[in-house]
């Protein structure tokens, strides 16, 4: 081969070499961007090692109810330790919120996703409950690459569920009129009559659909955990009376002080015991309300 044939070989080599550079960096550059690995951080503190063995008692399950006081700031931190202790065994397969309505979710999201990008997902209405009370816990979820559901039933179908005569009918006689004596205390004693059952239909209306969530989340060899308040995982009124019957379900109560009623009974798989809260006048608003001047 000559010294120009040479040249002239080595310089479209040269070309089609850099073609192929460019073609490469194009077919690169339009791939998707792999997942994010997780970011699963056990928690930290004196109390975690009592949390783990709380929980490896109630182990295995299909699906965890830790039912909450709202006011408590000590439940949504052993909420937070139930979280990353099962994210870490790679147990975890969702968690659910009676803090956002059914229909938004953080599937979507990476782990690296931001607070902001977090309550977006969710629709998080912040005024009704504090994401400074649960960020933490929702955040320890995403980290972990674990989607977190709303599970409430949507504002929009609260006069619907009012005026359904129909879910009475999915309590049994006598559990529906412990419900409708718990909403009567719960609001004081003050509620005119005529609402305790409409609103023990709407109570009965919100377990259906977090019962329907939990369904759909639940996957075999894991756990979704559902995060309420108390009234919505007892086991003889609430959510899981909605559960299908081959589910293993277990319910926590978190409760703040009260250590004389320690006992779960038929309600509650475990009762663990919080600090008491400072002494408040609950009913203050509601006698404003519905009190005459």
């Amino acid at each position: 081969m000559s010294i120009l044939s040479s040249l002239f070989f080595s310089r479209n080599l040269a070309c089609l070499i850099g073609v192929w550079a460019v073609a490469l960096m194009g077919g690169c550059a339009s791939r998707p961007a792999p997942p994010e690995m997780p970011i699963v951080q056990l928690p930290r503190g004196d109390g975690v090692p009592a949390t783990a063995a709380r929980l490896d008692a109630l182990l295995p399950a299909d699906v965890l109810l830790i039912g909450e006081q709202h006011n408590a700031a000590e439940h949504q931190q052993l909420e937070q330790q139930v979280i990353a202790l099962l994210a870490a065994r790679g147990l975890l397969a969702a968690v659910a919120l009676e803090m956002a309505e059914a229909g938004v979710s953080t599937a979507s999201l990476q782990p690296s996703s931001t607070e902001e990008q977090t309550r977006h997902a969710l629709k998080w209405d912040n005024k009704g409950w504090p994401w400074a009370a649960y960020g933490p816990v929702v955040m320890t979820a995403v980290r972990a690459g674990v989607p977190v559901l709303g599970a409430n039933l949507p504002r929009s179908r609260h006069q619907d569920s009012i005026n359904d005569s129909q879910l009475e009918r999915q309590l049994p006689g006598p559990a529906l009129k412990v419900q409708q004596q718990r909403i009567r205390v719960s609001h004081c004693d003050l509620l005119p009559e005529s609402q305790l059952v409409p609103m023990a239909r709407l109570q009965i209306a919100k377990d259906i659909t977090m019962a329907n969530m939990l369904s759909q989340a639940a996957l075999p060899g894991k756990v979704v955990v559902l995060l309420t308040g108390s009234g919505h995982a007892d086991r003889t009124l609430g959510v899981p009376l909605h559960l299908p019957a081959d589910l293993r379900i277990k319910a926590i109560q978190l409760r703040a002080g009260d250590a004389a009623g320690n006992k779960s009974g038929a309600a509650f798989n475990s009762v663990w015991l919080t600090p008491a809260l400072p002494e408040m006048d609950y009913c203050a608003d509601l006698r404003k309300k519905y009190l005459p001047k």
